[in-house]
């Protein structure tokens, strides 16, 4: 297995965020009632023709911008001509010899260093409907929604060598694409799929292997547990002196295995030639800068500034920039509270701790900067303890409101009166003689049972400060 390299290179869809579809003006929101977002446009009706959507056009220049791609001043639309049930027309309106962006790159961490993944190009497709098969057998029915939602294609160049590599890759490019807000890349909607093309060869070699392609991939780890599923698969046909076949596979996330569909077609077998209902799209050097001008702060100067800004470490810094949706809550939040290293920590621990249970992404998170903020400056003025303000960020991601609402209904205050903290310190020490005695011997950890005692006597409402400070003093004296 060691003497083989894995070549890797991805197609990567991305859903634009556009109101409206590629070519017609039906909605492209998720969600909707199958076939209501439906018109003769997008229907293929005989006699109907498509209009180019310019949104689209603008939002895949900016995708190309920012990842360093040359933008085409004369570009055009294709007919890729193919059969399937969820695409009306029987051909897919897309683009072939002239895309919209070429030669690009995105740079990605490795352990030897930074690593650039050139891209060979970005164009513009609309995407096909939806398939729902019926599992006892019933059949198949269509849902053409989807049918004409304007696509991105990204393609890299087989630069990837490992499934930690596609896995640093499609992270950032998903950072990239939420941050200029062409996509909102969910996943699980579908919003953000791969298409992984995976070959193997005997290290030294310089000739590529023979590759397969693993269609509509729309999770992390799916990716990452075909890629080298099919790499070790490719390796046993070849040590085995089998040959590999040029085909399409499908993931089956149950059984961890790639199944055929079909074999793998080339650009001959679609047939290309130019869609004569659309003109040519002819962009001026204007357009163009005016866009580029307009691209925002992307990660990697993100990142760099809050290393600077606000001292945060190279970790803390890369997870936090890496999401536009952590990054603008950690700065909304840290403009409110003025306290940026609580909210850092708030996000890398307990709100990521969240995600990953839940299985959400950041953008899901169902409270805002304020209501963050607001917390932390709840723990900042004694008004709460750390230990409530854990209880009270379980509450935002379960029904969000004010914070302090939330502590006023549970009866969460932080208890701060003198006499009743005195009266729970002498119950507990009454309570526990053992540990006053190890506390005089030099175990600093009887200090730390005794407070979580009174902590858990007062449901975790005492001032910890408080009761430390008085813990000290009393078996001081």
């Amino acid at each position: 297995m060691n003497d083989y390299e894995t070549v890797i290179g991805l197609e990567v869809h991305a859903e634009l965020s556009t109101k409206t579809k590629i070519f017609c003006s039906c909605p492209t929101s998720f969600g909707a009632n199958p076939n209501t977002h439906t018109c003769p446009i997008c229907m293929a009706m005989p006699g109907t023709l498509p209009v180019l959507n310019e949104k689209v056009v603008e939002y895949a220049v900016k995708a190309g911008l920012a990842t360093n791609c040359e933008i085409s001043k004369n570009s055009k639309n294709d007919r890729k001509n193919y059969f399937y049930p969820d695409l009306p027309k029987s051909y897919q309106i897309s683009q072939f010899d002239k895309p919209l962006c070429e030669h690009g790159y995105v740079e990605i961490d490795t352990e030897e260093g930074k690593k650039k993944i050139r891209l060979l190009r970005i164009h513009i497709e609309e995407d096909a409907g939806k398939l729902n098969h019926d599992e006892f057998g019933g059949g198949s029915l269509v849902d053409l929604n989807r049918a004409g939602v304007p696509l991105i294609e990204i393609v890299s160049e087989p630069d990837l060598r490992s499934s930690q590599e596609v896995e640093q890759y499609l992270r950032k490019l998903k950072s990239i694409l939420e941050y200029i807000e062409v996509s909102d890349c969910k996943m699980q909607e579908g919003s953000l799929r791969a298409d992984v093309n995976v070959s193997v060869r005997k290290k030294g070699e310089t000739k590529f292997g023979t590759r397969t392609e693993m269609k509509n991939m729309n999770s992390f780890r799916s990716i990452v547990r075909a890629i080298e599923y099919e790499a070790n698969r490719q390796i046993d046909v070849l040590e085995e002196g089998g040959t590999i076949e040029q085909e399409t596979l499908r993931w089956d996330e149950v059984s961890g295995k790639t199944f055929s569909m079909r074999d793998k077609e080339d650009a001959q077998d679609y047939r290309y030639f130019p869609d004569p209902d659309l003109v040519a799209i002819k962009l001026s050097d204007e357009y163009i800068e005016n866009i580029k001008k307009g691209l925002p702060e992307l990660p990697e100067t993100r990142k760099k500034r809050y290393l600077e800004e606000y001292h945060l470490s190279e970790k803390d810094a890369n997870i936090i920039s890496s999401s536009k949706y952590l990054a603008d809550l950690f700065e909304k939040a840290s403009a409110i509270c003025n306290n940026p290293k609580a909210v850092n920590n708030w996000i890398i621990s307990d709100i990521s701790r969240i995600l990953n249970e839940t299985e959400q992404e950041p953008i899901d998170i169902p409270f805002d900067s304020n209501q963050l903020g607001k917390l932390v400056l709840l723990i900042d003025k004694g008004t709460i303890s750390s230990s409530i303000a854990k209880k009270v960020l379980a509450e935002l991601f379960e029904n969000p409101r004010d914070p302090e609402e939330i502590i006023k209904e549970k009866g969460w205050i932080q208890i701060s009166d003198e006499g009743a903290i005195k009266e729970v310190v002498i119950k507990v020490l009454e309570e526990n003689p053992q540990s006053i005695s190890d506390y005089k011997a030099g175990k600093d950890k009887a200090l730390g049972f005794l407070v979580g005692q009174a902590m858990k006597q007062t449901k975790g409402q005492a001032n910890p400060q408080m009761l430390n400070k008085m813990f000290i003093e009393e078996m001081n004296k």
